[in-house]
């Protein structure tokens, strides 16, 4: 038996200022280094973590550093397959530049329902979701605890992977917070434990 904990990286300058992030470098906020403290504090005292496994990119690692001094010396390791989505050249555009000139591919209804489109210079929500889940399979060839740091659109799309859900389902159904967790007991089929759970604020 397996289980994985998907957590998104903390609030980011982009995060806070509304801006398309995809895979540009963008920091934590200090807001974004405490969330990441916090909820490694809570990791540490509730579960039993073997590993962690990070999206390459600056936000994810900069979180699972900050998660890492709570759960001590646990291993690391980096995978592009948990990469937030490539949206090329709409990289850094404020989510009203997207919504107001190139609905499908901003975050709202319109980009859900335009998975098969692929922006210039980036990827396809269907891409995407292929990426995912072979990251998904990986992570599940490990028997322990696993922690993914990861980003908004991979939770939403393994969430509704394991529920069925099309891709506009799972994007438009699930909502993920900074430095959410989503837990998953993985026996013959997955079972989702915790979804969007921050209790870590509670404590903090």
């Amino acid at each position: 038996m397996a289980t994985v904990i998907l957590m998104r990286h903390g609030e980011t300058t982009w995060n806070r200022d509304r801006r398309m992030q995809g895979w540009a470098p963008v920091p934590l906020t200090e807001r974004g280094r405490e969330q990441a403290r916090a909820a490694g504090k809570y990791l540490a005292e509730r579960y039993s973590i073997d590993r962690i496994v990070s999206s390459d990119l600056l936000r994810t690692r900069q979180t699972a550093a900050h998660v890492r001094e709570a759960l001590g010396d646990v291993p690391v390791s980096f995978a592009r397959e948990w990469r937030e989505r490539g949206v090329g050249v709409y990289q850094g555009l404020s989510y009203d530049d997207m919504r107001e000139r190139f609905p499908e591919f901003g975050l709202g209804e319109a980009a859900a329902h335009a998975a098969d489109r692929t922006p210039d210079g980036g990827e396809s929500l269907e891409a995407v979701r292929e990426r995912v889940l072979e990251g998904w399979r990986a992570v599940l060839e490990h028997e322990g605890t696993t922690l993914v740091v990861t980003h908004g659109g991979p939770i939403r799309l393994a969430l509704g992977h394991l529920k069925g859900h099309t891709i506009p389902d799972a994007l438009l159904n699930h909502r993920v917070d900074n430095c959410c967790l989503n837990e998953f007991v993985v026996a013959s089929d997955p079972e989702i434990r915790v979804e969007n759970g921050t209790p870590w604020r509670e404590e903090a």
